[in-house]
């Protein structure tokens, strides 16, 4: 930690920061190579659905919601979920297929410019595919270089091995556990925290468009260097 002598007392301080406060999420469209994110809304409710349905375990560690057992529950909580400004959810959509997840920024603090990336619900069809990498390179390049902030978190269940895997790969650092940080479905929930910082961020994006060029992948769409490799990350 860089710091800082108080002018007055001597004590050691932070750095100054200067720069007005960062931009609430906003309906934008956010296209790549491989698909776009799109404001949420109750017409990607039944898309969504058909990619989603019949898979119960994406539902186990998102601590506010369970299994749905048809659409019509669903379709309000998309709705329900379209109208919040916070979190502020996007829908992620691939051109053939369709609607096939939902990410979201939350905890949005824009005075102090921190935001979090969160309520991921990927589906079947999204898993383990550029798209899935791609929607976190262009959600954290708007939030970094269009909004503003100056830290990205990732929180998860510590128990979620695949999405703190998830947020190593991406380049997200480790920063610790916070026990019994919530009740979650009536169950104790240890909370992992990840953050990105802005000065992080260009390393980060230079491993991302590395890893999502075209050069990265052979003629059968076989990645030939993996993003975890591309941020240092060991395996």
């Amino acid at each position: 930690m860089i710091e800082h002598r108080h002018p007055q007392t001597g004590q050691p301080v932070g750095l100054p920061v200067d720069g007005p406060p960062a931009q609430q999420p906003g309906p934008v469209t956010l296209t790549g190579r491989f698909g776009r994110l799109e404001k949420l809304a109750r017409v990607h409710a039944e898309p969504l659905w058909q990619a989603v349905k019949d898979n119960d375990q994406l539902w186990t560690y998102m601590a506010n919601y369970s299994i749905f057992s048809d659409i019509l529950p669903f379709s309000d909580w998309i709705a329900a979920r379209a109208a919040l400004n916070d979190p502020y959810s996007y829908a992620i959509v691939e051109p053939r297929e369709g609607v096939v997840g939902i990410i979201a920024l939350m905890e949005i603090r824009p005075a102090m410019r921190v935001i979090e990336v969160g309520q991921v619900l990927y589906s079947p069809a999204l898993q383990r595919t550029p798209l899935a990498t791609e929607t976190q390179y262009l959600l954290a390049r708007h939030v970094f270089e269009t909004l503003g902030y100056r830290r990205y978190e990732w929180k998860c269940d510590a128990l979620n091995a695949p999405s703190r895997r998830a947020a190593l790969r991406f380049g997200f650092t480790f920063e610790g556990i916070l026990r019994q940080h919530m009740i979650a479905k009536g169950r104790n929930r240890d909370t992992a925290y990840y953050s990105m910082l802005d000065s992080e961020w260009p390393a980060r994006k230079l491993s991302f468009e590395r890893w999502l060029s075209p050069e990265n992948f052979t003629a059968d769409g076989k990645q030939k260097t993996s993003l975890s490799e591309l941020n240092g990350v060991v395996e």
